[in-house]
């Protein structure tokens, strides 16, 4: 991102006319198709570009720009969700909003806020918080753990609360404006009532007034921002040290399980109070010798491995795909992009065994060269 993008005063005040100047709505088109410039709706849209993000741009400033429909579907791992995907058009107009927010609103995070930021993704909370985990285990006495999880967090997201979190440093009437008409989806309702699953909720019972669309690039940014209330509560007035959140997954590191126990119940209150969430049966206290489940991986002072659920997700995968790969219904190409996907997971944990299993499977099930290992050497 550009430093001349990043605003250098305290609230955003002037930036909507910069969102939909030309160029800078070229530049959110550059952004939005990369890695999908052949798909066909991208190429629909870059047939006519001009003529498009001009017809954009008018609807940004005469204040008629409304979000496209919705194309709704589920996606199953690691679990059920169902994810909302948007028009091309509609994907250019949140990376114009994005291109000036987030670099505004990444400076206010703190350092250990992770995941949809630049350098802090899963990996890196995982480094994180191992590096904390030797820092306790050196220290006298048992130490413990608090994870807190949200319940249904991105369905359960408070429109009037988020628009009154971003108000207190936009004071662009335009662009809050906008972000309303993003927020409040007035053709698709993405909440979900407190304690339901979206299974279990019925199309006419789905909200209006809460949720946000999970797979929107805005939503990655309001979801930080919305949780940037609880880590300042964290950092600033509880003064906690061994605080990290990956999304909407906490970890908390301290001596004293009595504490852990205040601390929880505060953070509850202000979840509650404060953002209208809930904690989930997820949430509880351990000690840190038994391991911490954190983004994926189950992580020691000492080392960190798969957490089990991870793990029979990728055999599965892996003997599926092997299994199409022998049998001709994917090529060889296809193959490899996907094992290098859990390569790169496998390389941030003790794996030798697994990497051992699948390169097994894949020996069993494809027609390979002898001693090729597409999920690493083992």
């Amino acid at each position: 991102m550009n430093n001349e993008l990043i605003p250098q005063m305290n609230c955003l005040t002037d930036v909507y006319s910069q969102i939909y100047d030309y160029e800078s709505l070229y530049n959110s088109y550059l952004e939005a198709r990369k890695n999908k410039r052949y798909r066909d709706d991208v190429l629909q849209f870059t047939d006519r570009l001009e003529e498009n993000l001009i017809e954009l741009q008018n609807e940004f400033i005469w204040e008629t720009y409304k979000v496209g429909r919705y194309r709704p579907f589920f996606v199953y791992e690691p679990k059920k969700r169902l994810v909302m995907a948007l028009q091309f058009k509609d994907r250019v107009a949140q990376w114009s909003v994005y291109r000036y927010l987030n670099p505004y609103y990444d400076r206010l995070f703190i350092d250990d806020s992770f995941a949809c930021r630049k350098g802090k993704g899963s990996h890196a909370a995982a480094d994180r918080l191992q590096y904390w985990l030797r820092q306790v285990s050196r220290k006298p006495g048992e130490w413990y753990y608090l994870k807190l999880d949200i319940s249904k967090y991105f369905y359960r997201v408070d429109h009037a609360v988020l628009l009154e979190i971003l108000s207190r440093r936009i004071k662009d009437e335009r662009l809050m404006r906008l972000l309303a008409t993003i927020i409040n989806s007035e053709d698709q309702a993405f909440g979900l009532p407190a304690g339901v699953a979206p299974d279990d909720c019925p199309e006419e019972e789905w909200l209006y007034d809460v949720g946000m669309p999970i797979g929107n690039l805005t939503s990655q940014l309001f979801a930080n921002i919305y949780l940037n209330e609880l880590d300042q509560h964290c950092k600033h007035d509880l003064h906690l040290h061994y605080y990290i959140r990956y999304m909407d997954d906490v970890i908390i590191l301290h001596n004293d399980k009595r504490v852990l126990h205040q601390i929880k119940d505060d953070i509850e209150t202000l979840l509650l109070e404060r953002l209208h969430l809930n904690l989930n049966s997820k949430t509880a206290i351990r000690p840190v010798s038994l391991g911490v489940d954190f983004v994926g991986y189950h992580i020691w002072a000492t080392h960190r491995k798969l957490k089990k659920s991870t793990a029979r997700r990728i055999i599965r995968t892996v003997k599926r795909l092997s299994a199409d790969l022998g049998a001709g219904i994917i090529d060889h190409e296809y193959f490899m992009r996907r094992a290098a996907s859990y390569k790169g997971i496998l390389q941030h944990c003790d794996s030798y065994g697994l990497r051992r299993r699948l390169n097994e499977i894949y020996a069993n099930h494809a027609l390979c060269e002898k001693g090729e290992n597409p999920l690493g050497s083992s």
